[in-house]
């Protein structure tokens, strides 16, 4: 197991918040852990010595666009991170002989085309993959093949992905085991009743306040046990909710949710999650590189729902391995009809029909729609996008200033264009 202790939470100077992470109320554990040099991330890495901003300030939308590129792919030095080790032999991304020359986008009585994208959108890298061939692949704001982005709520999809491969392996029972069986310090709170299936979901009928830029919400007090690095301590936020609805009836969008996730697969596992997400894809798949994933607590579990740093390419090959049906060669990884469960929208008791899947966001236009498109999703304009029909898959890293609406063009929008321009 390989941990990245971010020395900037340590060593730096919080008054300067621009420069440094306001990580407050460290436990003395956090310093007595040996520290893991850079070498452990790469010695080379090309942005090692950036400055990095404020987490809360990322969640507030308060960083001056230099400082969210600079922080962005700089994200393990905000909390521990755990290493998701890669392999030795990548898979290939073959250069493809089609090209999104002349792609023309229309969105709101307007026309883009690639440039406009990029620029009006705060793209810092794209990349589009049809038939798992390289079409296009661009990286801005000195990001480079090997720069490692910040995953935001990509993350949520990977680990419900994980969960499946959990299924697969026999360590979960299925959809409908109970939250309490793998995570008992939550019996007898809102969660006592809740399957994997109402997690998945976002249906648990858990009161839940997402708003990012909200100091008071129940996401700026996840935020706060994380920062905090107590051991429990997101636990203890999660199991202090109350019950807004049944289980099943109501979709709410919870980052908590994931939490709850991650703290399922951290009770059926015998290994961190990182380390069975190296061992399930990031090797036998072929990734380009190592990737990191923010912790709950020093050598805790992982934030099921955010702080994967991982590089463009290796976003775009987890979407081709989900294009691939869960599927490495010849071996099965996730249970046959999984992808096409986990992707699709699902639908509330009382039969209300969501835009959402297993934590994958489905297709909200009528061309991604008509193709069973869907994506996973992380604010500030992260995307992995997978068109089944047309063999496509798009990753985008962005640096949009706020976490959410600052959008010019809408990404599915632009994704249906590309899908288009390529038939």
């Amino acid at each position: 197991m390989k941990l990245y202790e971010p020395v900037d939470a340590i060593l730096s100077d919080p008054i300067d918040k621009q420069k440094t992470p306001r990580i407050c109320g460290l436990p003395a554990i956090l310093a007595s852990l040996a520290l893991i040099s850079s070498a452990a991330l790469g010695s080379d890495y090309r942005h090692a010595d950036e400055p990095i901003g404020d987490v809360e300030a990322v969640y507030s939308g308060q960083l001056t666009p230099d400082l969210a590129v600079s922080t962005f792919r700089n994200i393990h030095r905000l909390f521990p991170s755990r290493i998701i080790e890669a392999g030795q032999t990548p898979r290939p991304l073959s250069a493809s002989s089609r090209s999104i020359d002349g792609l023309s986008v229309d969105s709101g009585g307007k026309s883009y085309d690639i440039y406009d994208y990029l620029a009006l959108n705060s793209i810092a890298g794209l990349i589009v993959l049809k038939n798992g061939e390289v079409v296009y692949e661009t990286y801005q704001r000195d990001n480079h093949r090997d720069t490692r982005w910040m995953s935001m709520s990509v993350a949520k999809s990977i680990s419900s992905t994980l969960a499946g491969m959990a299924i697969q392996d026999g360590l979960i029972k299925g959809l409908d085991a109970q939250v309490v069986d793998y995570v008992p310090e939550l019996e007898g709170s809102a969660y006592d009743g809740v399957t994997l299936r109402n997690i998945l979901m976002m249906s648990s009928g858990v009161a839940w306040n997402e708003t990012y830029t909200d100091i008071n919400s129940d996401r700026r007090d996840l935020l706060r046990a994380q920062i905090a690095q107590e051991p429990g301590g997101a636990m203890e936020v999660m199991a202090g909710l109350s019950r807004a609805a049944e289980p099943g009836t109501v979709n709410n969008y919870s980052t908590g949710e994931t939490q709850i996730l991650a703290a399922i697969l951290d009770g059926a596992l015998d290994q961190p999650l990182a380390e069975y997400l190296s061992e399930k894809l990031w090797q036998p798949y072929g990734m380009e590189s190592d990737a990191t994933w923010w912790l709950a607590s020093p050598d805790g579990m992982e934030i099921g729902g955010s702080g994967i740093g991982a590089t463009l390419r290796d976003y775009a090959r987890f979407g081709q391995f989900i294009l691939e049906d869960g599927m490495i060669d010849d071996t099965r990884v996730l249970p046959e009809g999984w992808v096409d469960e986990a992707t699709t929208p699902k639908t509330l008791a009382d039969g209300e029909v969501l835009d959402y899947g297993y934590m994958w966001w489905t297709g909200w236009t009528p061309d991604s729609k008509r193709d069973g498109a869907f994506a996973a999703v992380g604010i500030q304009g992260q995307y992995v996008y997978v068109n089944p029909a047309e063999n496509v898959v798009i990753a985008q890293n962005a640096a949009e200033p706020k976490p959410l609406g600052k959008h010019m063009v809408d990404p599915m929008v632009f994704f249906d264009a590309v899908v288009n321009h390529l038939k």
